[in-house]
């Protein structure tokens, strides 16, 4: 059921508090992560429709806004936000509201600034991105041949996105890049795309696909579960489980023959639920407790109802109050519908 709830209104529940957000579960809630714009430059078949119906514009919240509703979450213990889409970097004057941040970080209420970008933009703003107070990046890849990048992309130009890494690693920016594997069409790539990336000082992160948002194809016939993956990747290297952590849902190992890091999102074999720290913004005002929950909090109207950061902090209250034990996202013949109608766009992963 989709709920979208507003604030709370009682005397008490507009009073503010220094203690952290903690969901109904324990778990603290220290990472957010804000997709600026759903609109993006490229069309990625497992994400996107090829002709997307994007929000208006006049829906979405200025960056002021964002950075007001950003601040809140900080003042009640957020300590890590990533900026993700859509493509962040194709949102008019996207790095006012990345400055603006940057300062939290400067000034050590915020531990980290981060951002997922496609690369298409990077050579543009890598070195602003770091100026700015962003040190680390994560970049969607999921092919090295720039046939099959266009394929996949529909629109991508596998050149620019290439531009965009060495832009960024000259700038002095932390890249790990973020596959997502497809059956039948990258994952005999995956060892390569490993070696590329430590050959280069980059993490390699595998995600499996998700079922979200109405595609022309049937994620039955992509879906490659990790649990493959990693065998497969056994049979030729030495993976050495890792208690490396980022804060998202990553788990790690580290690979002996070439001394980086390989990550394994695992939602659909092995969800991450437990250890869930985030929530998650639309630039519409939206917060979503869950990736895989239609269930929602309309902070738009909170936040322009009043100018008293206390009436916007019940709002959110009210709706980490609401969040969920876990998804239930599913991928079978049984399942072809998506878990949920929005798109991955809409959500920023």
């Amino acid at each position: 059921m989709n709920t979208i709830a507003g604030p709370i209104g009682s005397a008490e529940a507009l009073k503010t508090s220094s203690e952290p957000m903690i969901d109904p579960f324990g778990r603290a809630v220290t990472y957010l992560r804000v997709s600026v714009t759903d609109r993006c430059d490229f069309r990625c078949t497992y994400c996107m429709a090829e002709n997307m119906t994007f929000l208006p514009k006049k829906d979405l919240l200025t960056l002021e806004e964002l950075n007001r509703l950003c601040s809140v979450f900080i003042d009640k213990g957020v300590r890590k936000i990533r900026l993700t889409g859509g493509e962040p970097l194709v949102r008019k004057n996207i790095m006012y509201l990345v400055r603006e941040l940057g300062r939290q970080v400067q000034d050590g209420a915020l531990d980290e600034l981060t951002l997922t970008t496609n690369g298409s933009q990077l050579a543009r703003y890598a070195d602003e991105l770091y100026d700015c107070g962003v040190r680390r990046i994560n970049v969607s890849l999921d092919t090295l041949d720039p046939e099959k990048f266009r394929q996949i992309t529909r629109w991508g130009d596998f050149s620019k996105v290439m531009e965009g890494l060495d832009a960024a690693q000259r700038a002095g920016l932390k890249i790990k890049l973020n596959a997502v594997a497809l059956k039948d069409f990258n994952e005999d790539e995956i060892a390569g795309m490993m070696r590329f990336a430590h050959g280069r000082g980059m993490d390699l992160t595998v995600i499996e696909t998700m079922p979200m948002g109405e595609i022309e194809e049937d994620r039955t016939d992509r879906y490659l579960p990790l649990s493959k993956v990693r065998a497969g990747l056994s049979d030729e290297f030495t993976l050495i489980d890792s208690g490396y952590q980022t804060g998202g849902p990553a788990r790690y190992v580290t690979v002996k023959e070439t001394g980086g890091r390989l990550g394994f999102i695992t939602p659909m074999t092995h969800n991450f639920c437990e250890s869930c720290n985030r929530v998650r913004l639309t630039c519409t005002g939206t917060l979503y407790m869950c990736l895989g929950q239609n269930d929602a909090a309309d902070l738009r109207t909170a936040l322009r109802a009043s100018d008293d950061e206390a009436y916007l902090s019940s709002a959110i209250d009210e709706a980490i109050g609401r969040k969920p034990k876990g998804h239930d996202f599913i991928i079978d013949r049984d399942h072809r519908r998506p878990a949920v109608a929005r798109h991955m766009s809409v959500t920023g992963g």
